[in-house]
């Protein structure tokens, strides 16, 4: 004997899905926009990429949005010796380092900080990697990082003596103090040398760490999984007149 089917949602049942579709949804929604983000800073740094670089004195005035990815030509000399080494940098599963010079500007006399690109690097840290040295006056051509937020720090940097020196980021003052000179002296944000430029290590730089398509599939894994949570409870939401709980 047939019997009707009557809407019964289980408690157990709709109390999860309540909570889960909206979060799922909203995860689907946040990826949205990240995509959106990011497509937005890749055609930024094609965007700028595809102009004439800027010399020292067309910095003057420009806000932290037209700075980032700025080419930039700089002439000047390295300090000898002197540069950071930025801690923890995997390129390809391999440990390594980003060597950051110090190079001073000829005209101003101002102080760069100039990101080399990658070595790889001794992972137990026992032993610091061979960077060769450019000497003498040189050209260099690259673009302006400008760090989206402030670094994320367990504690306080504590800079070592001698050189080079292990840094877990580039924090302006801090490296100007370990440069022993006022933060003015010190341009805050570091040039990322073009791989044709004198000094260049391994400089395949990444603008976006995930692309746009990427979290568009996310989003998309996110719809569906919320699609099917509520389909699931649907499906269980209905039964048989008479039938048990």
């Amino acid at each position: 004997m047939n019997r009707s089917l009557t809407f019964r949602p289980e408690w157990r049942i709709t109390l999860f899905s309540l909570v889960m579709v909206p979060l799922m949804t909203g995860l689907g929604f946040w990826q949205l926009a990240r995509a959106d983000e990011k497509a937005a800073l890749a055609a930024d740094f094609a965007a700028k990429q595809a102009r004439a670089p800027s010399s020292m004195a067309g910095l003057n005035g420009l806000s932290l949005a037209e700075l980032a990815y700025l080419p930039l030509a700089l002439e000047g000399t390295f300090a000898d010796g002197q540069y950071f080494l930025l801690d923890n940098r995997m390129r390809e599963g391999q440990f390594g380092n980003e060597v950051v010079a110090v190079f001073r500007e000829t005209q101003s006399g101002r102080l760069f900080l100039v990101n080399r690109g990658w070595v790889p690097a001794d992972p137990a840290r026992l032993s610091r990697p061979r960077v060769p040295e450019v000497e003498g006056s040189v050209s260099l051509r690259g673009y302006l990082y400008v760090a989206p937020d402030k670094p994320f720090l367990l504690g306080e940097q504590q800079v070592e003596a001698g050189w080079p020196k292990q840094v877990q980021a580039l924090e302006s003052d801090v490296l100007a103090a370990a440069l022993g000179v006022p933060e003015s002296q010190l341009y805050p944000h570091p040039l990322r040398l073009d791989a044709d430029s004198p000094g260049a290590l391994v400089t395949d730089w990444q603008v976006v760490n995930q692309s746009p398509a990427k979290h568009t599939g996310y989003a998309v894994q996110w719809f569906s999984m919320a699609g099917v949570l509520a389909l699931f409870w649907l499906a269980r939401s209905f039964r048989r007149a008479g039938g048990l709980d």
